[in-house]
């Protein structure tokens, strides 16, 4: 712990979630204070030295002009916040307005909602549905087996919850934490929607081990690399003996690494893979973080075991578009492998922000540029004819052509 010092004009001291002050320095902090900013329950939870001036929190920018003006009179101020401040905090938005800060931080409410539950949480993702569209946060929950949000009035349990439904997900909700109403629920996705949740809360979304989706208190594995969502070790656009297939129905890895690019895959977006096959470009797109969704008509297709092989959820629908699309969350993206343009239609009235679609029959082309572009979008798309290196006997090497597919994108304008 160090001395209050001149270049540390402003000390952000963390409250933990019972409301006491833990960090050793906060008294030091507070002697040399010439102002205390905070919340009404942090205020009160602290001995303000008498005769010191406080700002109550509500809009921040009245307290940023104080906090500026004692740092210009050369004046220690102490913000006191939740938590860790640093964490999804006011730390952010502190040295955005250029204050010099030193933070005592206490236990996070996300680092004591998986003590609360027992369980390690150094391979969890981390993301907010505060103030901000609560979509990329639920679809973090849909694509990763460890995920903690920090909820809002809206954008809690029971829509989050909601938005989990048909997902295998084991939900944590930890109320009030740290106080005498603290309260921890497990609770399936069903049970969360249906329920009403005091603000603010935590929810940690849990994914259950393999093969055992009813695990009241269990959990999945979780990446042991500190990325959760980072690109896989293993590269992407594999080649086609990565998955099992059946009579070569699998996107070839060249179309499959163009296919993959132009879905712009991610943490925080759902894509949809329309007449899966194998899986493989929906996997890919897994990989690379974002939710996925596998459409496929044939139920002996191997999407589960391809996507247990590379070790991604992904959200199986067995049946035939377009009738299977319906009902479901609104994607992202959208592949479209397979079907024809009523597939194509009933996608692009969805409005996803963009459509891939792989073609092999040339008649196919003009149509389904036609009905994206009535659709609202601007297309482009690419013939790929790739030829691969092949042995011939005698040590000679040859050139062996894979079938010409066509790849065309859309993009919603």
């Amino acid at each position: 712990m160090g001395r209050v010092t001149a270049g540390a004009a402003v000390t952000v001291v963390g409250i933990d979630a019972a409301g006491r002050p833990v960090h050793p320095g906060l008294a030091e902090a507070l002697a040399a204070a010439g102002l205390v900013v905070g919340g009404a329950r942090h205020l009160a939870a602290v001995p303000v030295p008498p005769g010191c001036p406080t700002v109550t929190l509500g809009p921040l920018t009245p307290a940023l002009d104080r906090l500026r003006a004692a740092v210009a009179a050369g004046e220690h101020a102490v913000v006191l916040a939740s938590g860790d401040p640093g964490f999804f905090g006011i730390v952010r938005r502190l040295r955005a307005a250029g204050l010099p800060l030193r933070v005592l931080p206490a236990v996070s409410s996300v680092a004591a909602a998986f003590a609360r539950a027992g369980l390690p949480w150094d391979g969890a993702a981390v993301v907010t549905a505060h103030g901000r569209d609560p979509r990329p946060a639920l679809n973090a929950c849909r694509a990763l087996p460890a995920v903690a949000v920090l909820t809002a009035p809206g954008a809690g349990a029971a829509e989050l919850g909601a938005g989990l439904v048909g997902w295998s997900r084991r939900l944590v909700v930890a109320e009030h934490l740290g106080t005498a109403d603290e309260r921890v629920t497990w609770a399936t996705p069903e049970d969360a929607a249906s329920r009403c949740w005091a603000d603010p809360h935590v929810l940690l979304s849990l994914a259950p081990p393999a093969g055992d989706a009813d695990a009241g208190a269990g959990m999945g594995p979780m990446r042991a690399d500190n990325q959760p969502a980072a690109a896989p070790a293993g590269g992407w656009a594999l080649p086609e003996s990565a998955y099992a297939h059946r009579d070569s129905m699998i996107t070839k890895a060249e179309v499959r690494a163009l296919a993959v690019a132009r879905l712009r895959p991610r943490l925080g977006r759902l894509v949809w893979d329309v007449g899966a096959g194998s899986g493989s470009v929906g996997i890919e797109c897994a990989l690379l973080g974002a939710a996925v969704i596998a459409v496929e008509r044939d139920p002996r297709a191997p999407v589960r075991a391809n996507a247990a092989r590379h070790g991604v959820d992904v959200r199986l629908v067995t049946g035939s578009a377009p009738e299977a699309l319906r009902g479901l969350p609104d994607p992202d993206a959208v592949f479209v492998g397979g079907g024809g343009t009523d597939v194509l239609a009933a996608v692009a009235e969805r409005r996803p922000d963009r459509v891939v679609v792989t073609l092999a029959a040339l008649d196919r082309v003009a149509p389904a540029v036609h009905l994206l572009r009535d659709a609202g979008y601007a297309v482009e798309g690419s013939q790929l004819a790739a030829a691969r290196l092949a042995d011939l006997p005698g040590g000679s090497l040859r050139l062996a052509a894979t079938n010409p597919v066509v790849v065309l994108t859309g993009e919603h304008r």
